[in-house]
């Protein structure tokens, strides 16, 4: 799991470029949510800053924190040099500093288990909200998800990251909802989804796929191979189902 979480600063150019940015209904969710003024912010696991740049547009003093340089690199070109940003993983950040908000864009699953909301319970001020979204890059066509799926079947079985606590995917409350539910340090647990909706073309869902760590992690020969197959089974234009997973908690006071 530690190599796919580092895995991504060799792709962080076409990260940027393809993979798509969250919109303002995100914030004003969470700003709804926390029911008051958000002042400061501290972002788990950053990336290039898809998300850092909404909740800075909300004007939120954010710390952005990200383990891999390139990643950062890529980050700072886009962010104003005002924004702080940090090369640090979650497990290594100081706890002397809380914040109104914590959150994390498709980044939580690398954090470690162990200890993650007693952490988090540090980092996140009395009354303050924790927020951990995604974006699951599908295709919204299902016999388009069956050619996919059968153009990388020789290669790999399957794209997705697993649950990090096998909640299976029919159950009303999924990760990381699950596991603040039964946290000491958290209350108030909410899930929810935005509904969206993306239309690109072929070639640029290829371009998202290649951020993807199962396919960063292929060899590059079977990778070409499957992109090859992939792009070969798909009409020139695809929309994804770019539905936005949230989850919602409280620190206790």
């Amino acid at each position: 799991m530690v190599m796919r979480a580092l895995s991504f600063g060799s792709v962080a150019e076409a990260y940027e470029r393809y993979r798509t940015g969250y919109p303002v209904e995100l914030l004003d969710l969470v700003v709804a949510y926390a029911g008051g003024p958000i002042g400061t912010a501290l972002e788990i696991g950053a990336g290039t800053g898809k998300a850092t740049r909404l909740f800075v547009q909300g004007g939120i003093a954010v710390t952005a924190t990200e383990p891999d340089a390139a990643m950062l690199a890529e980050l700072r070109k886009h962010l104003p040099a005002d924004v702080t940003t940090v090369q640090a993983a979650f497990e290594d950040l100081p706890l002397d500093t809380s914040y109104d908000l914590v959150y994390s864009a498709a980044a939580l699953h690398w954090t470690n288990p162990e200890g993650r909301w007693e952490r988090m319970g540090a980092l996140v001020r009395p009354g303050g909200v924790f927020a951990s979204f995604g974006v699951p890059i599908q295709l919204a066509d299902p016999a388009l998800q069956a050619a996919a799926r059968a153009a990388r079947a020789p290669y790999l079985d399957d794209d997705g990251v697993p649950s990090p606590d096998g909640t299976p995917a029919d159950r009303p409350m999924q990760w990381p909802g699950t596991e603040l539910e039964q946290s000491e340090w958290f209350t108030d647990v909410q899930q929810s989804v935005i509904d969206r909706r993306v239309t690109m073309s072929a070639h640029d869902y290829i371009g998202q796929l290649s951020t993807v760590s199962a396919y960063v992690l292929l060899q590059p020969a079977d990778r070409a191979e499957v992109f090859r197959r992939t792009l070969e089974a798909l009409p020139e234009t695809v929309e994804l189902n770019a539905e936005i997973h949230v989850h919602l908690a409280r620190r206790r006071h």
